[in-house]
């Protein structure tokens, strides 16, 4: 009869019962290193993130199990896939000798054991050691830019380096030592069984014990180190993706302007974050993915996405520690929660140590485009943006603190509804020679077309507005504008950190819309579109916000557009960050570019991972001083591609494309323009043609 295939548990080993208290003070030690950090948290205002429970989950389990938002950097993603699996395989396979050994379940043999415990852990365990040496060769050898190594990465990368070799050596000791029938399903434990055949058995015996508890005491000491160093990652990246923001991407967090309650705006010092901010902090995990698709970083400026974010983490280590002291000493005293509170007033003077300037400079915080690019590529939902928007709003609003510049474009936009400062009674003058309807001439108008501030305004982008208008009359659509009744949506104050300057014109707009009965906006601008559809729901304005490449595209479907003359040119498509990374939309001006018979050519960063114009986040109204222009950089990929066009569908994108055409003394050979335009010079012919 054929013996079941199997093998013997703890053999050679005695006093296996002392797994169970050693087991239980690694537990007690990570259990202490989550609650230090968890406390730190907690200093942090109140956020719900636990609405939607099984969304959060499901999302988490989404990014966790599948590694997809790692896996788009090849290399990186695959070193993380093969130690993340292996890890979890061999972790499985521990709990299956659990199960036996202290549940009494006769599960580890037969297929289990052959398939499973033997050839799949030795697979997936080779999977981890291949890992462990790619992560080794790029942090030692190559040294990627945003790879900085310290002494907690030596030894993570250790410790499981350890924790493998040994298991497998452990292994191929117990194959020599038992004769094992089935040490070929294990081909890792028996290629290196060959390496101890020559051993004395009390030798060999003597090696498989003392190596046996060491490989015990590095799992328990993996399990304990957990919360003191970069292996937290384990525990707060899935809950870091869990208790991400569940708001559409472009909506920064509401301020009351009107609570007179409220003594401060924005976040001026450690306390103001969120907890969630400040556990952004410790999910980190350096990986530097934020800081090489930073349009600010690559250009030279002094922002990095995850320097802001170590720097805030080491002042919460400094503060949060001084703070907590302080609170504990005070309950020693039996002192209750108010007076608590009160003693924190008292000694204000001891932690009123501000972020900015002393924690995150003053240029780091004004350098940011708002594109979003580090979020996107974050792998762990470490939210940069929001907290250099509360920032500045806590610089504008409570201490007048921010660049030159915005002081005129806030001016204009408060006096005439601009940031060109243009008197607001000029307004509808681009359209006055275009048959187009204002809401009071044409009240039952199905939409609102919202040129924005640049459509009105900007002379190089009142031609796309002028396309634009053609196109939708031509297919017959049913629109009116709102004409000198329209205001500036906002966006630049907002996130350049004015936030009453902000809710004063979207109060004033969503009143305005909402006195016409205005349901159905169209949007040339990927800021207003952003603002209108995302930001201005907060105060009650609840409109269908579209923008005009999803408009055009679904006319070009329904056939009430048709292209006569393809304009056969070799295009090459700018995700604007507001419509591509901010709203997901990268595929309608791509199709209605196809429609219109350009070659599309794609630039090395497109998609969710375009670069910035760098224009946005108000930085189109601010000089740019420090490192290269971000937009010659863009300019420059533009160029080369080889293409004869680059196209946009953002007047702020185009205008800034169009500036570093010029500045690269590239007007000859590359040509700047937005959707509307490119699909009108494919529909038309003659004196109408707008590509000249």
């Amino acid at each position: 009869m054929t013996p079941t295939p199997t093998r013997q548990l703890y053999w050679n080993i005695q006093g296996e019962w002392l797994i169970y208290p050693l087991f239980a003070v690694s537990l007690l030690i990570l259990a202490y290193g989550f609650y230090q950090r968890y406390s730190l948290w907690q200093l942090g205002q109140h956020v719900n993130r636990n609405d939607k429970p099984s969304t959060r989950l499901k999302t988490a389990f989404d990014y966790v199990i599948t590694q997809r938002k790692i896996l788009r950097e090849k290399e990186p993603g695959l070193m993380h896939l093969l130690i993340f699996w292996g890890m979890l395989v061999l972790f499985l396979g521990t709990v299956v000798v659990a199960m036996q050994s202290d549940l009494g379940l006769q599960i580890m043999h037969g297929g289990l054991y052959l398939y499973f415990e033997s050839f799949a852990l030795n697979l997936f365990g080779l999977g981890v050691l291949i890992g462990l040496l790619i992560a080794l060769f790029r942090r030692y050898i190559q040294k990627p830019d945003g790879i900085d190594s310290g002494f907690d990465d030596g030894v993570v990368l250790g410790l499981l380096l350890l924790i493998v070799i040994t298991g497998f050596v452990l292994q191929a000791l117990r194959i020599v030592g038992t004769q094992d029938p089935w040490a070929a399903w294990s081909p890792v434990g028996n290629f290196l069984a060959n390496f101890f055949r020559g051993m004395s058995m009390p030798a060999l015996t003597a090696t498989h014990r003392f190596l046996w508890w060491f490989h015990l005491a590095l799992a328990f000491s993996f399990i304990a180190y957990i919360p003191y160093g970069k292996l937290f990652h384990l525990g707060l990246a899935p809950l870091n993706i869990y208790c991400r923001s569940l708001e559409p991407k472009g909506t920064l967090s509401y301020i009351d302007m009107e609570d007179e309650t409220a003594e401060t705006f924005g976040v001026g010092k450690l306390e103001e974050f969120t907890w969630k901010d400040l556990l952004d902090t410790d999910a980190c995990v350096r990986c530097g993915r934020c800081q090489n698709n930073c349009p600010a970083y690559l250009s030279g400026k002094p922002l990095s996405p995850k320097k802001l974010i170590q720097d805030l983490r080491q002042h919460l280590n400094v503060k949060g520690g001084a703070i907590l002291t302080l609170r504990q000493n005070y309950a020693q005293k039996g002192m209750v929660q108010e007076e608590i509170a009160a003693a924190d007033m008292a000694t204000d003077g001891i932690l009123a140590q501000t972020l900015v300037n002393s924690v995150v400079e003053d240029e780091v915080l004004w350098a940011c485009t708002t594109c979003r690019s580090c979020m996107e590529q974050c792998p762990t939902s470490v939210e940069h943006v929001p907290k250099i928007v509360d920032m500045r709003r806590n610089q504008v609003l409570m201490e007048s603190n921010f660049p030159s510049e915005a002081q005129l474009a806030f001016r204009n936009m408060e006096n005439n509804g601009n940031p060109w400062g243009i008197g607001w009674q000029t307004r509808a003058d681009w359209a006055k020679d275009l048959g187009v309807a204002t809401f009071d001439e044409k009240p039952d108008a199905e939409y609102l077309y919202w040129p924005g501030c640049s459509g009105a305004f900007d002379s190089r982008n009142k031609k796309v507005s002028t396309a634009l208008v053609k196109l939708l009359q031509s297919a017959g659509t049913s629109f009116a504008i709102l004409g000198n009744a329209e205001k500036c949506c906002g966006d630049s104050a907002r996130r350049m950190g004015n936030e009453y300057l902000y809710y004063a014109l979207a109060q004033e707009n969503i009143a305005t819309m909402t006195g016409y009965g205005i349901k159905k906006i169209i949007t040339q601008c990927p800021h207003c579109y952003n603002t209108l559809r995302n930001e201005y729901p907060q105060l009650g304005g609840e409109f269908e916000v579209l923008h005009h490449t999803e408009v055009l595209a679904e006319l070009l479907r329904q056939g009430k557009l048709a292209v006569s003359a393809p304009i056969q040119a070799k295009v090459t498509y700018h995700d604007s960050c507001y419509l591509g990374r901010y709203n997901d939309i990268f595929a309608a001006p791509r199709d209605i570019l196809s429609s219109a018979g350009a070659k599309l050519v794609e630039m090395e960063r497109n998609y969710s991972k375009s670069f910035c114009c760098g224009a946005g986040g108000g930085r189109m109204w601010l000089e740019e001083k420090l490192g290269n222009r971000i937009n010659e950089m863009r300019t420059e990929q533009a160029l080369e591609v080889g293409a004869d066009m680059v196209s946009t569908a953002c007047p702020f994108c185009l205008t800034m494309l169009s500036d570093g055409i010029k500045s690269k003394d590239a007007a000859e050979t590359l040509q700047a323009k937005d959707i509307a335009e490119v699909l009108f010079n494919a529909i038309s012919c003659g004196e109408n043609k707008l590509l000249k």
